[in-house]
């Protein structure tokens, strides 16, 4: 249950009223990313439909695009006061992962709002923050609120599995609709985490470490199980997959971490001594897992493919490792990951390059401004998510990306634990500060 007390319903404004059922109702399309697309449905196309449907009713023109069958994507523009200024970007992504009813509380496309939550997969990743931003979009819209600067709203698919046909496929098939804009905000940022029972922090995505998804390929000569082969490919890349998987890469210190670092000692004299930072960083709760995710980069082996029957010797082995790279190491660490698989292993690789933007500005000042006229005891820091987002298409139109979808979160909710996790949920109360925040961050930035 939150610990935060509700308003009355007279209380709310139009946009926290409807946000909640909003979100739920974007639970309940099943828009299921398996990442393959034989099996991925049209459940983003549907979820889609469903924004345009909400935006188009208070009147914005809206662009509908698909990049394959059921992969939908949208894209709306609110005019602002000084088109002149850069336009902010305000995206999310319609898709989620896989969920096993037998696994929850509640079925987790139920949408089902109880215990002051709102359950069902997508509730924190990412259909609460696409919730919000239909919400507060509506409400301009009937209002006739004319922001700064243009607005635009992008809704899309496939984010689960890198945005190939979504984010990256709209950059390079569509970056007319992302004209002129020079900033972004988007999903995982912005989420408070309590510093005592009167502060805390909200920690704004300033950084991402890079993707690089390395497929490990190994040949061999083919022959029968009973015989002794030393020639056998399942187990050269299962070799390389162990000392891949063993390997600890060196800590190496990043400017966003040290900012966050720094803010949490300013904020609570906690230190944080070089000889022991994983250690420290460790005392601070269920964030230290994002935290030290952040210090080092990692290569974790999470796929295997061999053979194709229990007594023949397979020519080829293949393994997927996740690999997630540091800003400013990017130089050199595929050579080390080819290094420590081994000669005899071939390499092919998905990247996707890490993000680092300045923690200053007047985006940056608004955020703050925004989270403190909703929370006297709020204050933004900078940190760095390990892992990715659609930040990185637009990256390459020059837009400076950030993570911020406002939510005050109870102190003893393990929100980072939610990402994909079972019984995901996100507070109803939550949701309602975000409209606030997002509300003002859109009227002032």
């Amino acid at each position: 249950m939150s610990d935060i007390s509700l308003p009355p319903a007279e209380q709310l404004s139009i946009a926290e009223q409807e946000v909640v059922q909003l979100c739920s109702e974007l639970i309940q399309i099943e828009s299921v990313n398996t990442g393959d697309p034989a099996t991925v449905g049209d459940g983003e196309a549907r979820a889609a439909r469903y924004i345009q449907a909400k935006l188009e009713e208070v009147g914005y023109e809206t662009t509908y695009v698909e990049s394959a069958p059921g992969r939908g994507n949208l894209v709306a523009r609110l005019a602002g006061a000084d088109p002149s200024r850069g336009a902010l970007l305000v995206h999310g992504h319609v898709d989620v992962v896989p969920a096993d009813p037998a696994e929850w509380t509640v079925h987790p496309f139920s949408g089902a709002v109880q215990d002051g939550y709102v359950w069902g997969r997508g509730a924190v990743d990412m259909k609460d923050m696409v919730a919000m931003t239909i919400a507060v979009a509506r409400e301009f819209k009937r209002s006739g609120v004319v922001p700064p600067r243009d607005l635009i709203f992008a809704f899309m698919s496939d984010e689960e599995a890198g945005g190939l046909v979504g984010s990256q496929w709209l950059v390079d098939h569509h970056p007319e609709l992302f004209d002129g804009a020079t900033e972004a905000i988007s999903e995982v940022g912005g989420f408070s985490v309590s510093l005592d029972e009167t502060r805390r922090a909200y920690l704004v995505a300033a950084a991402e470490k890079g993707v690089g998804w390395a497929t490990l390929r190994a040949r061999g000569t083919a022959g029968h199980g009973s015989m002794r082969h030393d020639d056998n490919a399942v187990t050269r890349v299962a070799a390389a997959v162990a000392r891949l998987g063993a390997h600890r890469f060196p800590i190496t210190r990043t400017a966003t971490v040290d900012a966050l670092l720094a803010s949490i000692t300013e904020l609570t004299g906690f230190e944080f001594p070089d000889e022991d930072l994983e250690g420290a960083v460790a005392k601070l709760g269920p964030i230290a897992r994002m935290i030290n995710a952040t210090l080092r980069n990692t290569a974790n082996p999470t796929m295997l493919k061999a053979g194709y029957k229990a007594n023949v010797i397979p020519s080829t082995a293949e393994a997927v490792v996740d690999c997630r790279v540091l800003p400013g190491s990017e130089d050199g660490f595929r050579e080390q990951v080819a290094e420590l698989a081994g000669d005899d292993i071939d390499i092919e690789w998905v990247w996707l390059p890490p993000l680092e933007f300045p923690f200053e500005g007047d985006l940056v000042g608004a955020m703050q401004a925004a989270v403190r006229a909703e929370d006297e005891g709020g204050v933004t820091v900078p940190y760095m998510l390990s892992g990715a987002t659609d930040n990185k298409a637009f990256a390459r139109l020059g837009v400076a990306g950030y993570g911020f979808a406002p939510l005050r979160l109870p102190a003893d909710l393990d929100f980072s634990g939610l990402f994909h996790g079972v019984d995901e949920r996100v507070p109803v109360d939550s949701l309602q500060f975000g409209v606030r925040v997002l509300d003002r961050l859109l009227r002032t930035c």
